[in-house]
């Protein structure tokens, strides 16, 4: 059995509009904009509304990844949704987001993988694809950091911020596409 190549068709990330700049750090936690820079390159981070949760944000980089690739949610087989802080416990993110899209009848999870969630999701799609046994998969990385970092500490305030990406993985008619996956 020849295995089917996967391959990403499009993408869409999304950032949330409220910026908070290394200056606006330094009237929150002893730092200056000269020790994040050198330390980090970070210059400014955007931040979720209080009202914005990652399944928001997962949203708008998905529906931007849909747009690209001209697929509706309805010829997806599959919603994979990378994230550590998840709007609630249940349900799942992806769950949620499959809801907003009103592709309701596939299957949806999120991974659990941190900085690294995403290529744990392109996996995960790309051996469901490689096998047969689905075409068009949404890897969506959804982060709102901000809601679950500790703002007094420096060490992490610094570096954290919110915001989305989305690839559509399709199933490739030629021998383009993923080769591999190495995840140790």
């Amino acid at each position: 059995m020849k295995l089917r190549r996967a391959k990403i068709i499009s993408t869409g990330s999304y950032i949330p509009e409220k910026v908070v700049t290394n200056a606006d750090l330094e009237k929150m936690v002893e730092t200056s904009d000269e020790w994040i820079s050198t330390r980090t390159g970070i210059k400014k981070r955007h931040i979720a509304r209080d009202d914005e949760a990652a399944s928001d944000l997962a949203y708008m980089a998905s529906v931007r990844a849909l747009e690209k690739g001209g697929i509706s949610p309805d010829e997806l087989d599959m919603i994979i949704v990378a994230t550590i802080t998840p709007d609630m416990l249940f349900p799942a993110t992806a769950c949620i987001l499959q809801d907003r899209l009103g592709a309701r009848k596939i299957p949806a999870f999120d991974l659990e993988a941190a900085c690294s969630g995403f290529l744990y999701g392109l996996s995960v799609a790309n051996q469901f694809i490689s096998t047969g046994v689905y075409r068009t998969i949404l890897v969506v990385a959804a982060e709102a950091l901000s809601k679950i970092i500790d703002w007094e500490d420096r060490n992490t305030c610094v570096i954290f911020a919110d915001g989305a990406g989305a690839a559509i993985v399709k199933a490739s008619d030629d021998d383009s596409g993923i080769i591999s996956c190495y995840l140790g």
